[in-house]
């Protein structure tokens, strides 16, 4: 450690209450520490503390039931929150892209910030960040990986926006699987075009569930399966979205605001953003897949050993 007024080889002088390693300098007598690097900026909170309001986000605990456990007030948990997902969303842009693909799966799953669309048509609030929100995520099939993903409406614009990510995220030609919305087609041809073999999966629903009866809030039943291709010659077999929504649920399980009939759902667009990012991450360079017992990460090349939560911080 080098004294900054002197520009001379400081001692080592004891260690303060909190463990950090204290320097004197021979030449001016002046002490100091070394200064260490914030994990997640400016922040005030613990490293320790930061890590454990991280880690009850990703095990789908509301801000409130982590403010009873942790202390922390409110305000707190969400500059947390804010930071990783920022930090998060760099990283996946960076480490993701470019990679080498074979079969993609791609589906949107719905939420809503502050008010479902129907309450907010019926106040009159025009805010396009208050009402609905779908998540498009793009999974590659055999890797378990989250290619890419994009948080907006359910229209063409933002499903554009997605397919273009998707492009940037992969590499060469592959298959790729969406289910029957209508906006798919001209985005995929507009971003990917050849470079995909591309089909929907088309999933068609009954209309005998009582709305008010012990059905209200289940789908309804899946009465017939249409494929459609749309682009070069797809593998029949492989025609399929099961790994993609399979994925739906474990966000639904590890993200308290897509939980449905609570009252945990998110009031503000910023918050949902880092949420999915930072679980993105988490789940791509953290979490071990079950059915590949590695993270997909590994799996895709892209990395050689588990990330702890405090690796994903400082990568």
């Amino acid at each position: 450690m080098v004294c900054h007024n002197c520009k001379i080889e400081a001692v080592k002088a004891g260690k303060n209450t909190k463990g950090d390693q204290r320097y004197k300098c021979n030449k001016c007598k002046r002490r100091f520490q070394e200064m260490r690097e914030r994990l997640l900026g400016n922040m005030y909170l613990s490293e320790e503390k930061s890590l454990l309001v991280l880690r009850l986000l990703l095990e789908g605990n509301s801000i409130r039931s982590i403010e009873r456990i942790t202390g922390c007030e409110k305000k707190t948990i969400t500059r947390v929150l804010l930071n990783a997902g920022e930090h998060c969303e760099d990283l996946m842009a960076a480490k993701i892209k470019g990679v080498a693909v074979k079969d993609v799966e791609a589906d949107e799953i719905w939420g809503f910030v502050g008010m479902k669309k129907i309450t907010r048509l019926h106040k009159g609030i025009t805010d396009p960040f208050v009402g609905d929100a779908y998540t498009f995520v793009g999974m590659e099939r055999n890797t378990k990986l989250v290619l890419a993903w994009h948080l907006g409406q359910r229209d063409g614009a933002n499903t554009e926006a997605f397919t273009e990510k998707l492009d940037r995220a992969t590499s060469g030609h592959f298959q790729l699987t969406t289910d029957g919305f209508g906006a798919y087609p001209d985005a995929v041809s507009y971003s990917l075009g050849t470079r995909v073999d591309y089909a929907q999966l088309i999933k068609v629903y009954g209309h005998d569930r009582d709305p008010e009866g012990e059905q209200k809030y289940s789908p309804p039943e899946v009465v017939d399966i249409v494929t459609k291709v749309l682009i070069g010659d797809p593998d029949p077999s492989k025609i399929c979205t099961s790994i993609v929504e399979r994925g739906n649920l474990s966000m639904r399980t590890s993200i308290r605001r897509l939980t449905r009939l609570t009252n945990a759902f998110s009031k503000k667009w910023d918050n949902l953003r880092a949420m999915l990012a930072l679980y993105f991450a988490y789940y791509n360079f953290c979490r071990i897949h079950s059915s590949i017992r590695c993270t997909p990460a590994m799996e895709s090349g892209i990395t050689q050993h588990v990330w702890s939560l405090r690796d994903l911080l400082t990568a």
